[in-house]
């Protein structure tokens, strides 16, 4: 039988609490990538349950910070910042959207070797506090532009101190992850389901 997602919010809470987690023990020396996966209809219940554990955050009563990264939002800052927006709104008026992604995904440096110089990797690793459990949400939002395994490849060969756990809406069965019951966005196996 399929938990609530207020049941699932629970083994969250949870899981945020366990000592094992947060020193990223059990993992079999794997980094702390964990993935919460939950049905789409569901993502403004997850919003409002990711706001209400960072305005909760107690780093002296938790024994750590928790960091939000909404990647749509680094993303469109980043385009904003850049001033390609108008660029690419024209862009998307003349070619389909994996002409625009492959443009963007070149600005945001996603096929680069260094690791170090994706965006995303770039953005948080500058902003992280060294005691951060980070979540990384805004997953559904940047689909198809930029992929969630595309994020996790890279995310953890530069972050590796504390947990990290990406809200994802679809479904991942510790093997694929499928974005928003429609569209399987690749094999993944590094991280860990919340359940």
């Amino acid at each position: 039988m399929k938990k609530t997602i207020e049941e699932r919010f629970d083994v969250l809470d949870r899981t945020l609490k366990s000592n094992n987690f947060l020193a990223n023990r059990g993992l079999g020396n794997e980094v702390g990538y964990y993935i919460f996966d939950y049905s789409p209809k569901d993502e403004l219940l997850v919003r409002e349950h990711v706001r209400n554990l960072e305005n909760q955050n107690s780093p002296e009563i938790d024994g750590y910070t928790l960091q939000v990264f909404n990647l749509y939002e680094i993303m469109i800052d980043f385009i904003d910042e850049k001033g390609y927006f108008d660029k690419i709104t024209q862009m998307e008026k003349k070619h389909d959207i994996v002409f625009v992604a492959s443009r963007i995904n070149r600005l945001l440096k996603m096929e680069e070797f260094d690791d170090t110089q994706m965006y995303f990797t770039k953005y948080i690793s500058d902003r992280v506090a060294d005691d951060s459990v980070v979540i990384l949400t805004g997953i559904g939002e940047i689909y198809p532009i930029i992929r969630a395994h595309s994020v996790l490849n890279k995310m953890h060969l530069v972050y590796t101190k504390r947990p990290v756990i990406m809200m994802y809406p679809g479904e991942y069965d510790r093997l694929r992850l499928t974005i928003l019951d429609t569209n399987r966005d690749a094999n993944y196996y590094r991280a860990f389901r919340i359940d």
